[in-house]
């Protein structure tokens, strides 16, 4: 059952400070609530561990500084509790869905561009929400549309990772073996962690087959500012960065309300701030050079297995993550990261970029029987898969851009005309 959060009375101020509980194994502590400061600390540094992977894997990604992505990932965990009155535990890390829209842009300050009218965009939805609520987002983007906007964007990119994985076979597969069988042969952090230990496999193995360049690495400082980058605005690339909006309310509005069922708690209402405060994040670190962000789900994971809600872990875990921002050696250090490995890591991160799209069919009971599911999912995953590319004078929407319009067009079309006619229950077309 979930309970009204009581701090949500207390109006849109909130103490910054957390009651005592003692340390017993396996009971559950509130986002008001902590452990002792030493036990505190290590669950910030097992949330910085669980978004590592992700977080650092986007710039390589999409060639962004990845010092910058994780300073800007730690101040926009900052920005979002602040936001939020230190009533809602999540980190903002690297958000997936932006690497398709990056890597299509001509350059890279169009993309940071992007990346900034995103964040903008995205800080208006929020202001919405907070206003008027989620129904609206519901009915916009009902399961089918979500589930299939979710699942086209990893499918989309799996030629990104079929070009890394060719490129050094050996080094990818061994990668790709490790992550594979780190989810299996590993329970708890480590079973998380998968993707983590198959990068470190990975480049150890690529180490030894001599395609790893150290040379930037000794050179690089312990302790500096990262680089930063000025965006620009690029109205050509503009639609090609619309639907990841789409994603980041789908993933934010499913992150509150998970939380919000793993904490017995009400969160709802802070949906809009906290779909405000991933907007800000984005705007920010698109503005510096980093990448965009969202709500991570790997931390979520990592709250749901230790029972620790307290926002206070969210805090050590975001002064960590902005203290690594500013080491370009760590920074050098994951650039070094080559091809193998990236294709080794994509080839699974990308599949289940598109399972959860998946997911979202299955958990919500997707009838695909009704021929509106069906042809817009099916619509939907063949162009992003085939890489439609639709232009209009400068401007050029691409496979998730149409996509993600057809998802949404073809589903509202064929529902309201099928209740006209009274044809919802029709045959299977394919029949």
């Amino acid at each position: 059952m979930i309970d009204p959060d009581p701090s949500q009375t207390a109006g849109p101020t909130r103490s910054f400070r957390w009651r005592r509980v003692p340390d017993r194994p396996g009971a559950i502590v509130a986002p008001d609530e902590r452990l002792s400061w030493p036990r505190t600390v290590g669950l910030g540094v097992q949330h910085v561990l669980a978004m590592f992977g992700a977080t650092f894997l986007v710039p390589v990604l999409t060639g962004f500084p990845p010092s910058t992505t994780i300073l800007f990932s730690g101040i926009g965990t900052i920005l979002f509790l602040l936001i939020t009155g230190n009533r809602l535990p999540s980190y903002l890390g690297s958000s997936f869905a932006f690497i398709a829209p990056v890597t299509a842009a001509a350059s890279p300050g169009g993309a940071l561009g992007g990346i900034v009218a995103i964040g903008v965009l995205l800080m208006i939805v929020g202001a919405i929400v907070h206003v008027a609520g989620t129904r609206w987002i519901d009915a916009l983007m009902p399961p089918v549309v979500a589930g299939a906007i979710v699942a086209l964007i990893g499918f989309n990119l799996a030629p990104a990772a079929r070009d890394n994985f060719v490129q050094q076979p050996v080094t990818a597969v061994i990668t790709l073996a490790v992550v594979i069988l780190s989810t299996v042969v590993f329970r708890g952090l480590l079973g998380r962690m998968a993707i983590v230990l198959g990068v470190v496999v990975g480049y150890l193995v690529a180490v030894v087959r001599g395609e790893v360049d150290f040379a930037t690495v000794a050179a690089a400082a312990w302790v500096g500012l990262p680089q930063f980058s000025t965006p620009t605005l690029d109205p050509a690339v503009l639609p090609i960065f619309l639907p990841v909006v789409l994603v980041l309310v789908a993933e934010n509005v499913g992150h509150v309300r998970a939380v919000s069922q793993l904490t017995g708690r009400d969160l709802g209402p802070l949906t809009g701030r906290a779909l405000f405060a991933d907007g800000l994040a984005t705007t920010l670190s698109g503005s510096a050079g980093g990448s965009g962000t969202t709500t991570y789900g790997e931390n979520i994971g990592v709250m749901a297995a230790t029972r620790v809600y307290s926002t206070a872990a969210y805090w050590v875990a975001a002064v960590v993550a902005v203290a690594l921002g500013l080491s370009p050696k760590v920074g050098a250090l994951i650039n070094t990261i080559p091809p193998g490995v990236i294709g080794g890591v994509t080839t699974v991160l990308y599949g289940l970029i598109g399972v959860i799209g998946i997911r979202i069919w299955i958990d919500n009971r997707v009838d695909f029987s009704r021929p509106a599911n069906q042809l817009t999912a099916a619509v939907a995953l063949i162009i992003a898969i085939a890489d439609f590319t639709f232009s209009a004078g400068a401007l050029s929407f691409k496979g998730i851009a149409l996509g993600s319009v057809a998802a949404i067009v073809v589903y509202h079309l064929m529902s309201g005309i099928a209740r006209l006619r009274g044809t919802d229950r029709d045959a299977d077309p394919a029949a």
